[in-house]
């Protein structure tokens, strides 16, 4: 069958399962080109389809040859329907891990789950033989969790909280600039959020994995935030997303005490803002962005996930000690927050109108992130040819 882009409110509801692997193996020709790094032996990605998640295990297979388990839940292909973008990445990184001598496992599972959990400690006990877990990543993205402890399912909204938000933003495919108006999030709607994108499972899975005594000696543990510049706060780090992170940062505070026994760490690494499924239905945050590219690229800052996350395993491993904030968060949106680059973005924020868009912003880099990130728009495809649904 034929596959193309089919987006509805700037959701992409296909994937192209060659596009997704010729993405896949661009994220491993740059670990490739930067080169090996200090890491760990082994490691266990939950959420390891996409964005961050996938970007880690790759940085990790290819620049610290890391034997690496991943688990996430993906929608799998039917005859005439593709199958999810994170399906046909983890199909790519397992077809190319194995043609490169990489060791690695990857579990369907939903991660959320006391049964998930329970398969993924049988399943890393026999993958990964008498070696322990050296690191845990944690980068789960999902709209809803149902809670293991009483069966109560739980959605996440992005809403602010107190009070209604009203800013601009673009659509990233028309181009168009709008104003948009979200009504506050309810008290309920911003507890829920937090039991579905706080720290809460986390938690849970160290608790699991220590029980089973699956980590090493010096254990770390790692989950991913974001903080932004003061503009996006009313939307995200005020709202109902950022009560969640913060929650999540401060599990990790707990998390590390628990990890006292087996002298562990675990840190919240705050990461600079880039194009996810998810970004582009954030009010303010697609603008933002389009913005900021341009400004970064102009500098020769720009980093994409995979760039990110090679860097990050330079901080956690490649020195004597972890450099962290004030709050013990590594902070990879250092370059980002530079005062100079902020300046420069909010320079133009109110300068920004349809006319000069395009002189402003790097909108055009923003829409092809995005359709790269379902295997569309990648060079060397032929998207008028036949492909299978299946997999390549």
């Amino acid at each position: 069958m034929k596959i193309q882009p089919k987006i509805m409110s700037n959701v992409c509801l296909t994937a192209h399962p060659l596009g997704c692997k010729i993405e896949v193996q661009k994220q491993i020709d740059y670990v490739l080109k930067k080169g090996k790094l200090k890491g760990p032996k082994t490691a266990l990605i939950l959420g390891c389809s996409g964005g961050y998640g996938l970007a880690t295990r790759i940085a990790l297979a290819y620049g610290c040859d890391t034997q690496t388990l991943g688990v996430s839940l993906e929608r799998e292909p039917a005859e005439n329907k593709t199958a999810s973008v994170g399906f046909y990445n983890n199909q790519a990184f397992s077809a190319l891990a194995k043609e490169n001598g990489k060791k690695e496992k990857t579990l369907n599972l939903e991660a959320f789950s006391n049964e998930a959990k329970e398969q993924t400690i049988a399943a890393a006990k026999e993958f990964f033989g008498a070696q322990k877990i050296d690191l845990v990543v944690y980068s789960l993205a999902s709209p809803m969790r149902t809670d293991p402890k009483d069966g109560t399912s739980y959605k996440s909204v992005l809403k602010p909280i107190g009070q209604p938000y009203q800013g601009k933003t673009v659509d990233i495919f028309t181009g168009a600039i709008k104003t948009v108006e979200v009504e506050p999030a309810t008290e309920e709607e911003a507890k829920a959020t937090v039991k579905v994108m706080g720290g809460e499972d986390w938690s849970l899975w160290i608790d699991a994995l220590l029980k089973a005594d699956l980590l090493s000696q010096g254990a770390i543990t790692v989950a991913y935030s974001y903080i932004g510049p003061e503009i996006t706060y009313p939307i995200y780090r005020e709202g109902t997303i950022g009560r969640a992170k913060v929650d999540l940062e401060q599990s990790a505070a707990a998390i590390d005490k628990k990890l006292s026994v087996v002298k562990g760490k675990a840190y919240v690494s705050v990461n600079k803002a880039l194009v996810t499924r998810a970004s582009s239905v954030i009010p303010v945050v697609p603008l933002y962005v389009a913005i900021l590219f341009k400004v970064m690229a102009e500098k020769g800052l720009h980093e994409g996930c995979i760039e990110q996350e090679y860097r990050m395993l330079e901080v956690m491993y490649g020195h004597d000690s972890v450099k962290t904030d004030d709050e013990g968060r590594i902070r990879l949106d250092d370059w980002e927050m530079r005062p100079e680059i902020q300046q420069a973005v909010f320079s133009v924020w109110d300068k920004i109108t349809q006319d000069n868009l395009s002189q402003y912003t790097d909108l055009e880099k923003v829409r092809k992130d995005f359709m790269n990130l379902h295997g569309f728009d990648v060079e060397g495809v032929d998207y008028e040819q036949d492909v299978d649904p299946m997999g390549i």
